[in-house]
């Protein structure tokens, strides 16, 4: 480690690791963070697009001449007059079709036309105005899959099954997950500004500098002509990762009529044409020895998919290296329906692929007549055998023997209804989680200032994650600057390019970026100190000195006795020092670091639900959860992150579902009064506790993200809980009521 670096990890012990309020947060509160929709610009017009109504077929005719005709409409677009749109190569984008390209529906709600009008009410009124006559057939919106495309071999090693034929103890069965819908409190919004020459989109996205190339390609534009900005994201969950087609019908409806043009999609089209968890139907087999040691495990799974759009759904993310068995065989294909592009959702293919294994692996300890907490002990791996590297750092068995201890499991009674409080029947139920780890390129800068604060900058996001806080971190760990005086600029990309906020990656991201670009900066502030001869360090050498707690002094004498930064700048008649730094190593599946080990959080859920046959009430009272996710930079953060999650996995067990209407393919309960989601009343008392291991492999703090793994198998856990509760195994969700009754 360079001069600069010595002795970082002791400052560090001041801001890293310490239970720290977002910076945000008053912001946010006070009303004062604009989110993208809150942006208002003189002439602002407002666009509303018109969705089909049927599912499959064609457009024979669109009428706009009576719409055109209200009052105060300024522009109707439509396939004849969009203009050229292109598609999009080397950049994500989920639904690649741009819109209006052709007179084909291959989904309900697909915008046909877009009505842009000087208010928003003049907008909707008119694009309800818009006739629409089609051709339309039957849609297939079955949620019972069948692979359309052959099956596809992801990981394979041995005979699986030979091993699971010849298995002591075998079980076969399939589970099933629904569509679930995205629902941020924060819809998805576009403000479009053109200026004659560039384009200014303010936006709802997880990945700025992804949105800008999309928009560049599709728009026919240069770089230099595409401003993105996302200060701050009413959350995302994955849904707002990637451009949908609004964003280009804003921005052409600004570009024809010169005049900033804004378009905030409704709740209802959330549930349409912003994408969705897709259905996964998943067969699993696995076969055990008497004494419960896996020999086999197989996967077969069929991810529902678009008509255009080749959308996987990854379930095995976990399966090769969650247990350890000789053989094992994972296959995958999609299933075409007439719905839309399904996209990544919060933990995506590890939370439906974990309800799945960890759903099995309950039903195998209960065919072996044994706990489903040793059956995962004793199919504990050494090293990662999907690929045969080592792991960075695995804790599970602590994490599993933690929260054991921690939920009280050792009392549980294994017979179905057997344990009972206040005169409701106890359901007991464990599952075990994972969620990768990795790193993307990300770029830093940061300015230590006259005026006493300082300044990092960074083209990622802050999607309620706390981004922001995380960073203003890692600039006071190394300064010893207080955070109230470290200002954080994201989601910008004017700003040095930043990760995508997606993966749980953008902690072990940014930190080497910030860190470099901090150490830069204060090795710029060093060598100032010791130039000129007025300065208080003349004759001095920058590695004779150090920077802590804002001052410059000498490394034998304590921060008081030198001088502050400002005072360094103010005698040098400089604004500011500056510092930049890189993560260059990254990006998901190709980083080196993948090559050489197997980088993942690990943890367990034990859930408690309350069960009263007498009403049919079901209700999860009690979540108690561990997670092992390397060095945690922030414990409250982390903490609100991992309980959002167990609320969310709540919901997923026992709630959400988008069901389709297989008449017109149409969304049937694509609100937020019928579908259902957690609130506070379902919402159990909840126990996180965090292991804190640094993994070093993965960047200098040891840190890993927690977004995504507290919902990765949450709902396997509630599930089996409520077969110890009832004897009903859910095996397709959310678990029904009706279904329980039969207990």
């Amino acid at each position: 480690m360079n001069t600069v670096a010595e002795g970082s990890r002791a400052k560090q012990a001041d801001v890293i690791g310490r239970e720290t309020p977002r910076i945000d947060g008053p912001l946010k509160v006070s009303g004062k963070a604009l989110y993208t929709s809150d942006f208002h610009f003189p002439g602002m017009l407002y666009a509303v697009p018109v969705c089909s109504t049927i599912a499959n077929g064609r457009i024979e005719a669109l009428d706009t001449s009576a719409a055109q005709a209200m009052p105060g409409v300024r522009l109707v677009l439509h396939q004849g007059n969009i203009g050229k749109l292109y598609r999009v190569q080397g950049a994500k984008v989920d639904e690649g079709r741009p819109p209006f390209h052709d007179d084909v529906i291959r989904y309900y709600g697909q915008y046909v036309a877009a009505v842009v009008a000087d208010t928003f009410e003049h907008a909707t009124a008119a694009a309800a105005a818009v006739k629409v006559r089609y051709k339309e057939d039957k849609p297939s919106v079955d949620t019972r899959l069948s692979a359309d495309t052959p099956p596809k071999v992801g990981s394979e090693r041995g005979q699986a099954q030979s091993a699971f034929d010849a298995a002591a103890v075998k079980v076969d069965q399939t589970y099933v997950t629904p569509v679930e819908t995205h629902n941020p409190i924060e819809l998805h919004a576009t403000v479009a500004v053109w200026d004659g020459e560039s384009y200014t989109l303010y936006e709802t996205s997880q990945a700025v500098d992804n949105h800008k190339s999309v928009m560049v390609q599709s728009l026919g534009t240069t770089p230099d002509k595409v401003r993105v900005i996302t200060h701050y994201l009413g959350s995302g969950f994955g849904g707002k990762l990637w451009p949908w087609p609004h964003c280009m019908v804003a921005a052409v409806a600004a570009r024809q009529l010169g005049q900033p043009v804004k378009l905030v999609v409704t709740r209802q089209m959330m549930f349409q044409n912003v994408g969705h968890r897709p259905i996964t139907q998943q067969r699993m087999r696995l076969g055990a020895t008497a004494d419960g040691k896996l020999v086999s495990l197989q996967q077969d799974y069929v991810t529902q998919t678009s008509i255009l759009d080749d959308y996987e759904e990854d379930c095995a993310e976990a399966t090769p290296h969650m247990y350890s068995t000789p053989n094992l065989r994972v296959t995958a294909a999609l299933c075409r329906r007439h719905m839309g592009t399904p996209t990544a959702m919060r933990g995506p293919g590890a939370v439906p692929g974990l309800f799945a294994l960890e759903s099995a692996m309950d039903e195998l300890a209960l065919a072996l007549h044994m706990d489903p907490v040793q059956l995962r002990l004793k199919n504990e791996p050494d090293h990662d055998e999907g690929n045969g590297l080592p792991f960075s750092s695995r804790h599970l068995t602590e994490s599993i023997q933690r929260g054991a201890e921690k939920f009280g499991w050792s009392r549980r009674t294994p017979g179905i209804g057997s344990m009972r409080r206040d005169g409701k029947i106890l359901g007991w139920g464990m599952a075990c989680c994972s969620w990768l780890g990795a790193r993307q390129p990300t770029h830093a800068r940061v300015e230590l200032r006259a005026d006493g604060s300082a300044h990092v900058a960074c083209g990622t996001q802050d999607i309620g994650t706390g981004t922001y806080t995380i960073m203003a971190q890692l600039v006071g760990a190394e300064t010893g600057i207080p955070l109230d005086r470290i200002e954080v600029a994201l989601g910008d990309t004017n700003l040095p390019p930043g990760p995508v906020s997606g993966g749980s990656t953008v902690t072990s991201s940014v930190i080497p970026a910030v860190l470099q670009a901090t150490r830069a900066a204060v090795k710029s502030m060093l060598q100032t100190a010791c130039e000129g001869d007025a300065t208080a360090f003349a004759g001095r050498k920058p590695e004779d000195l150090a920077f802590s707690h804002g001052q410059v002094h000498l490394k034998d004498q304590p921060a008081e006795s030198g001088r502050s930064y400002t005072q360094i700048l103010a005698g040098a008649d400089l604004r500011a020092v500056a510092g930049e730094g890189s993560e260059t190593a990254g990006n998901f599946g190709d980083d080196p670091l993948k090559r050489k080990y197997s980088i993942n959080s690990y943890g367990v859920h034990f859930a408690e639900v309350e069960w009263q046959p007498e009403i049919a009430r079901l209700r999860v009272s009690r979540v108690v959860t561990v997670i092992d996710a390397g060095r945690i930079l922030n414990p409250r953060a982390a903490r609100n992150q991992i309980e959002g999650a167990v609320v969310m996995g709540v919901g997923m067990a026992l709630f959400e579902h988008t069901a389709y209407d297989p008449r017109t393919g149409k969304p049937v309960n694509s609100n937020l009064a019928d579908y259902i989601v957690a609130s506070n009343a379902d919402t159990p008392d909840i126990d996180v506790t965090f292991l804190d291991y640094p993994d070093p492999v993965l960047n200098e703090l040891g840190a890993r993200g927690v977004g995504e793994i507290g919902l990765a198998g949450t709902a396997a856990a509630i599930t089996n809980a409520i077969y110890h509760a009832t004897g009903i195994r859910v095996r397709e969700l959310p678990a029904m009521i009706e279904d329980l009754m039969q207990a």
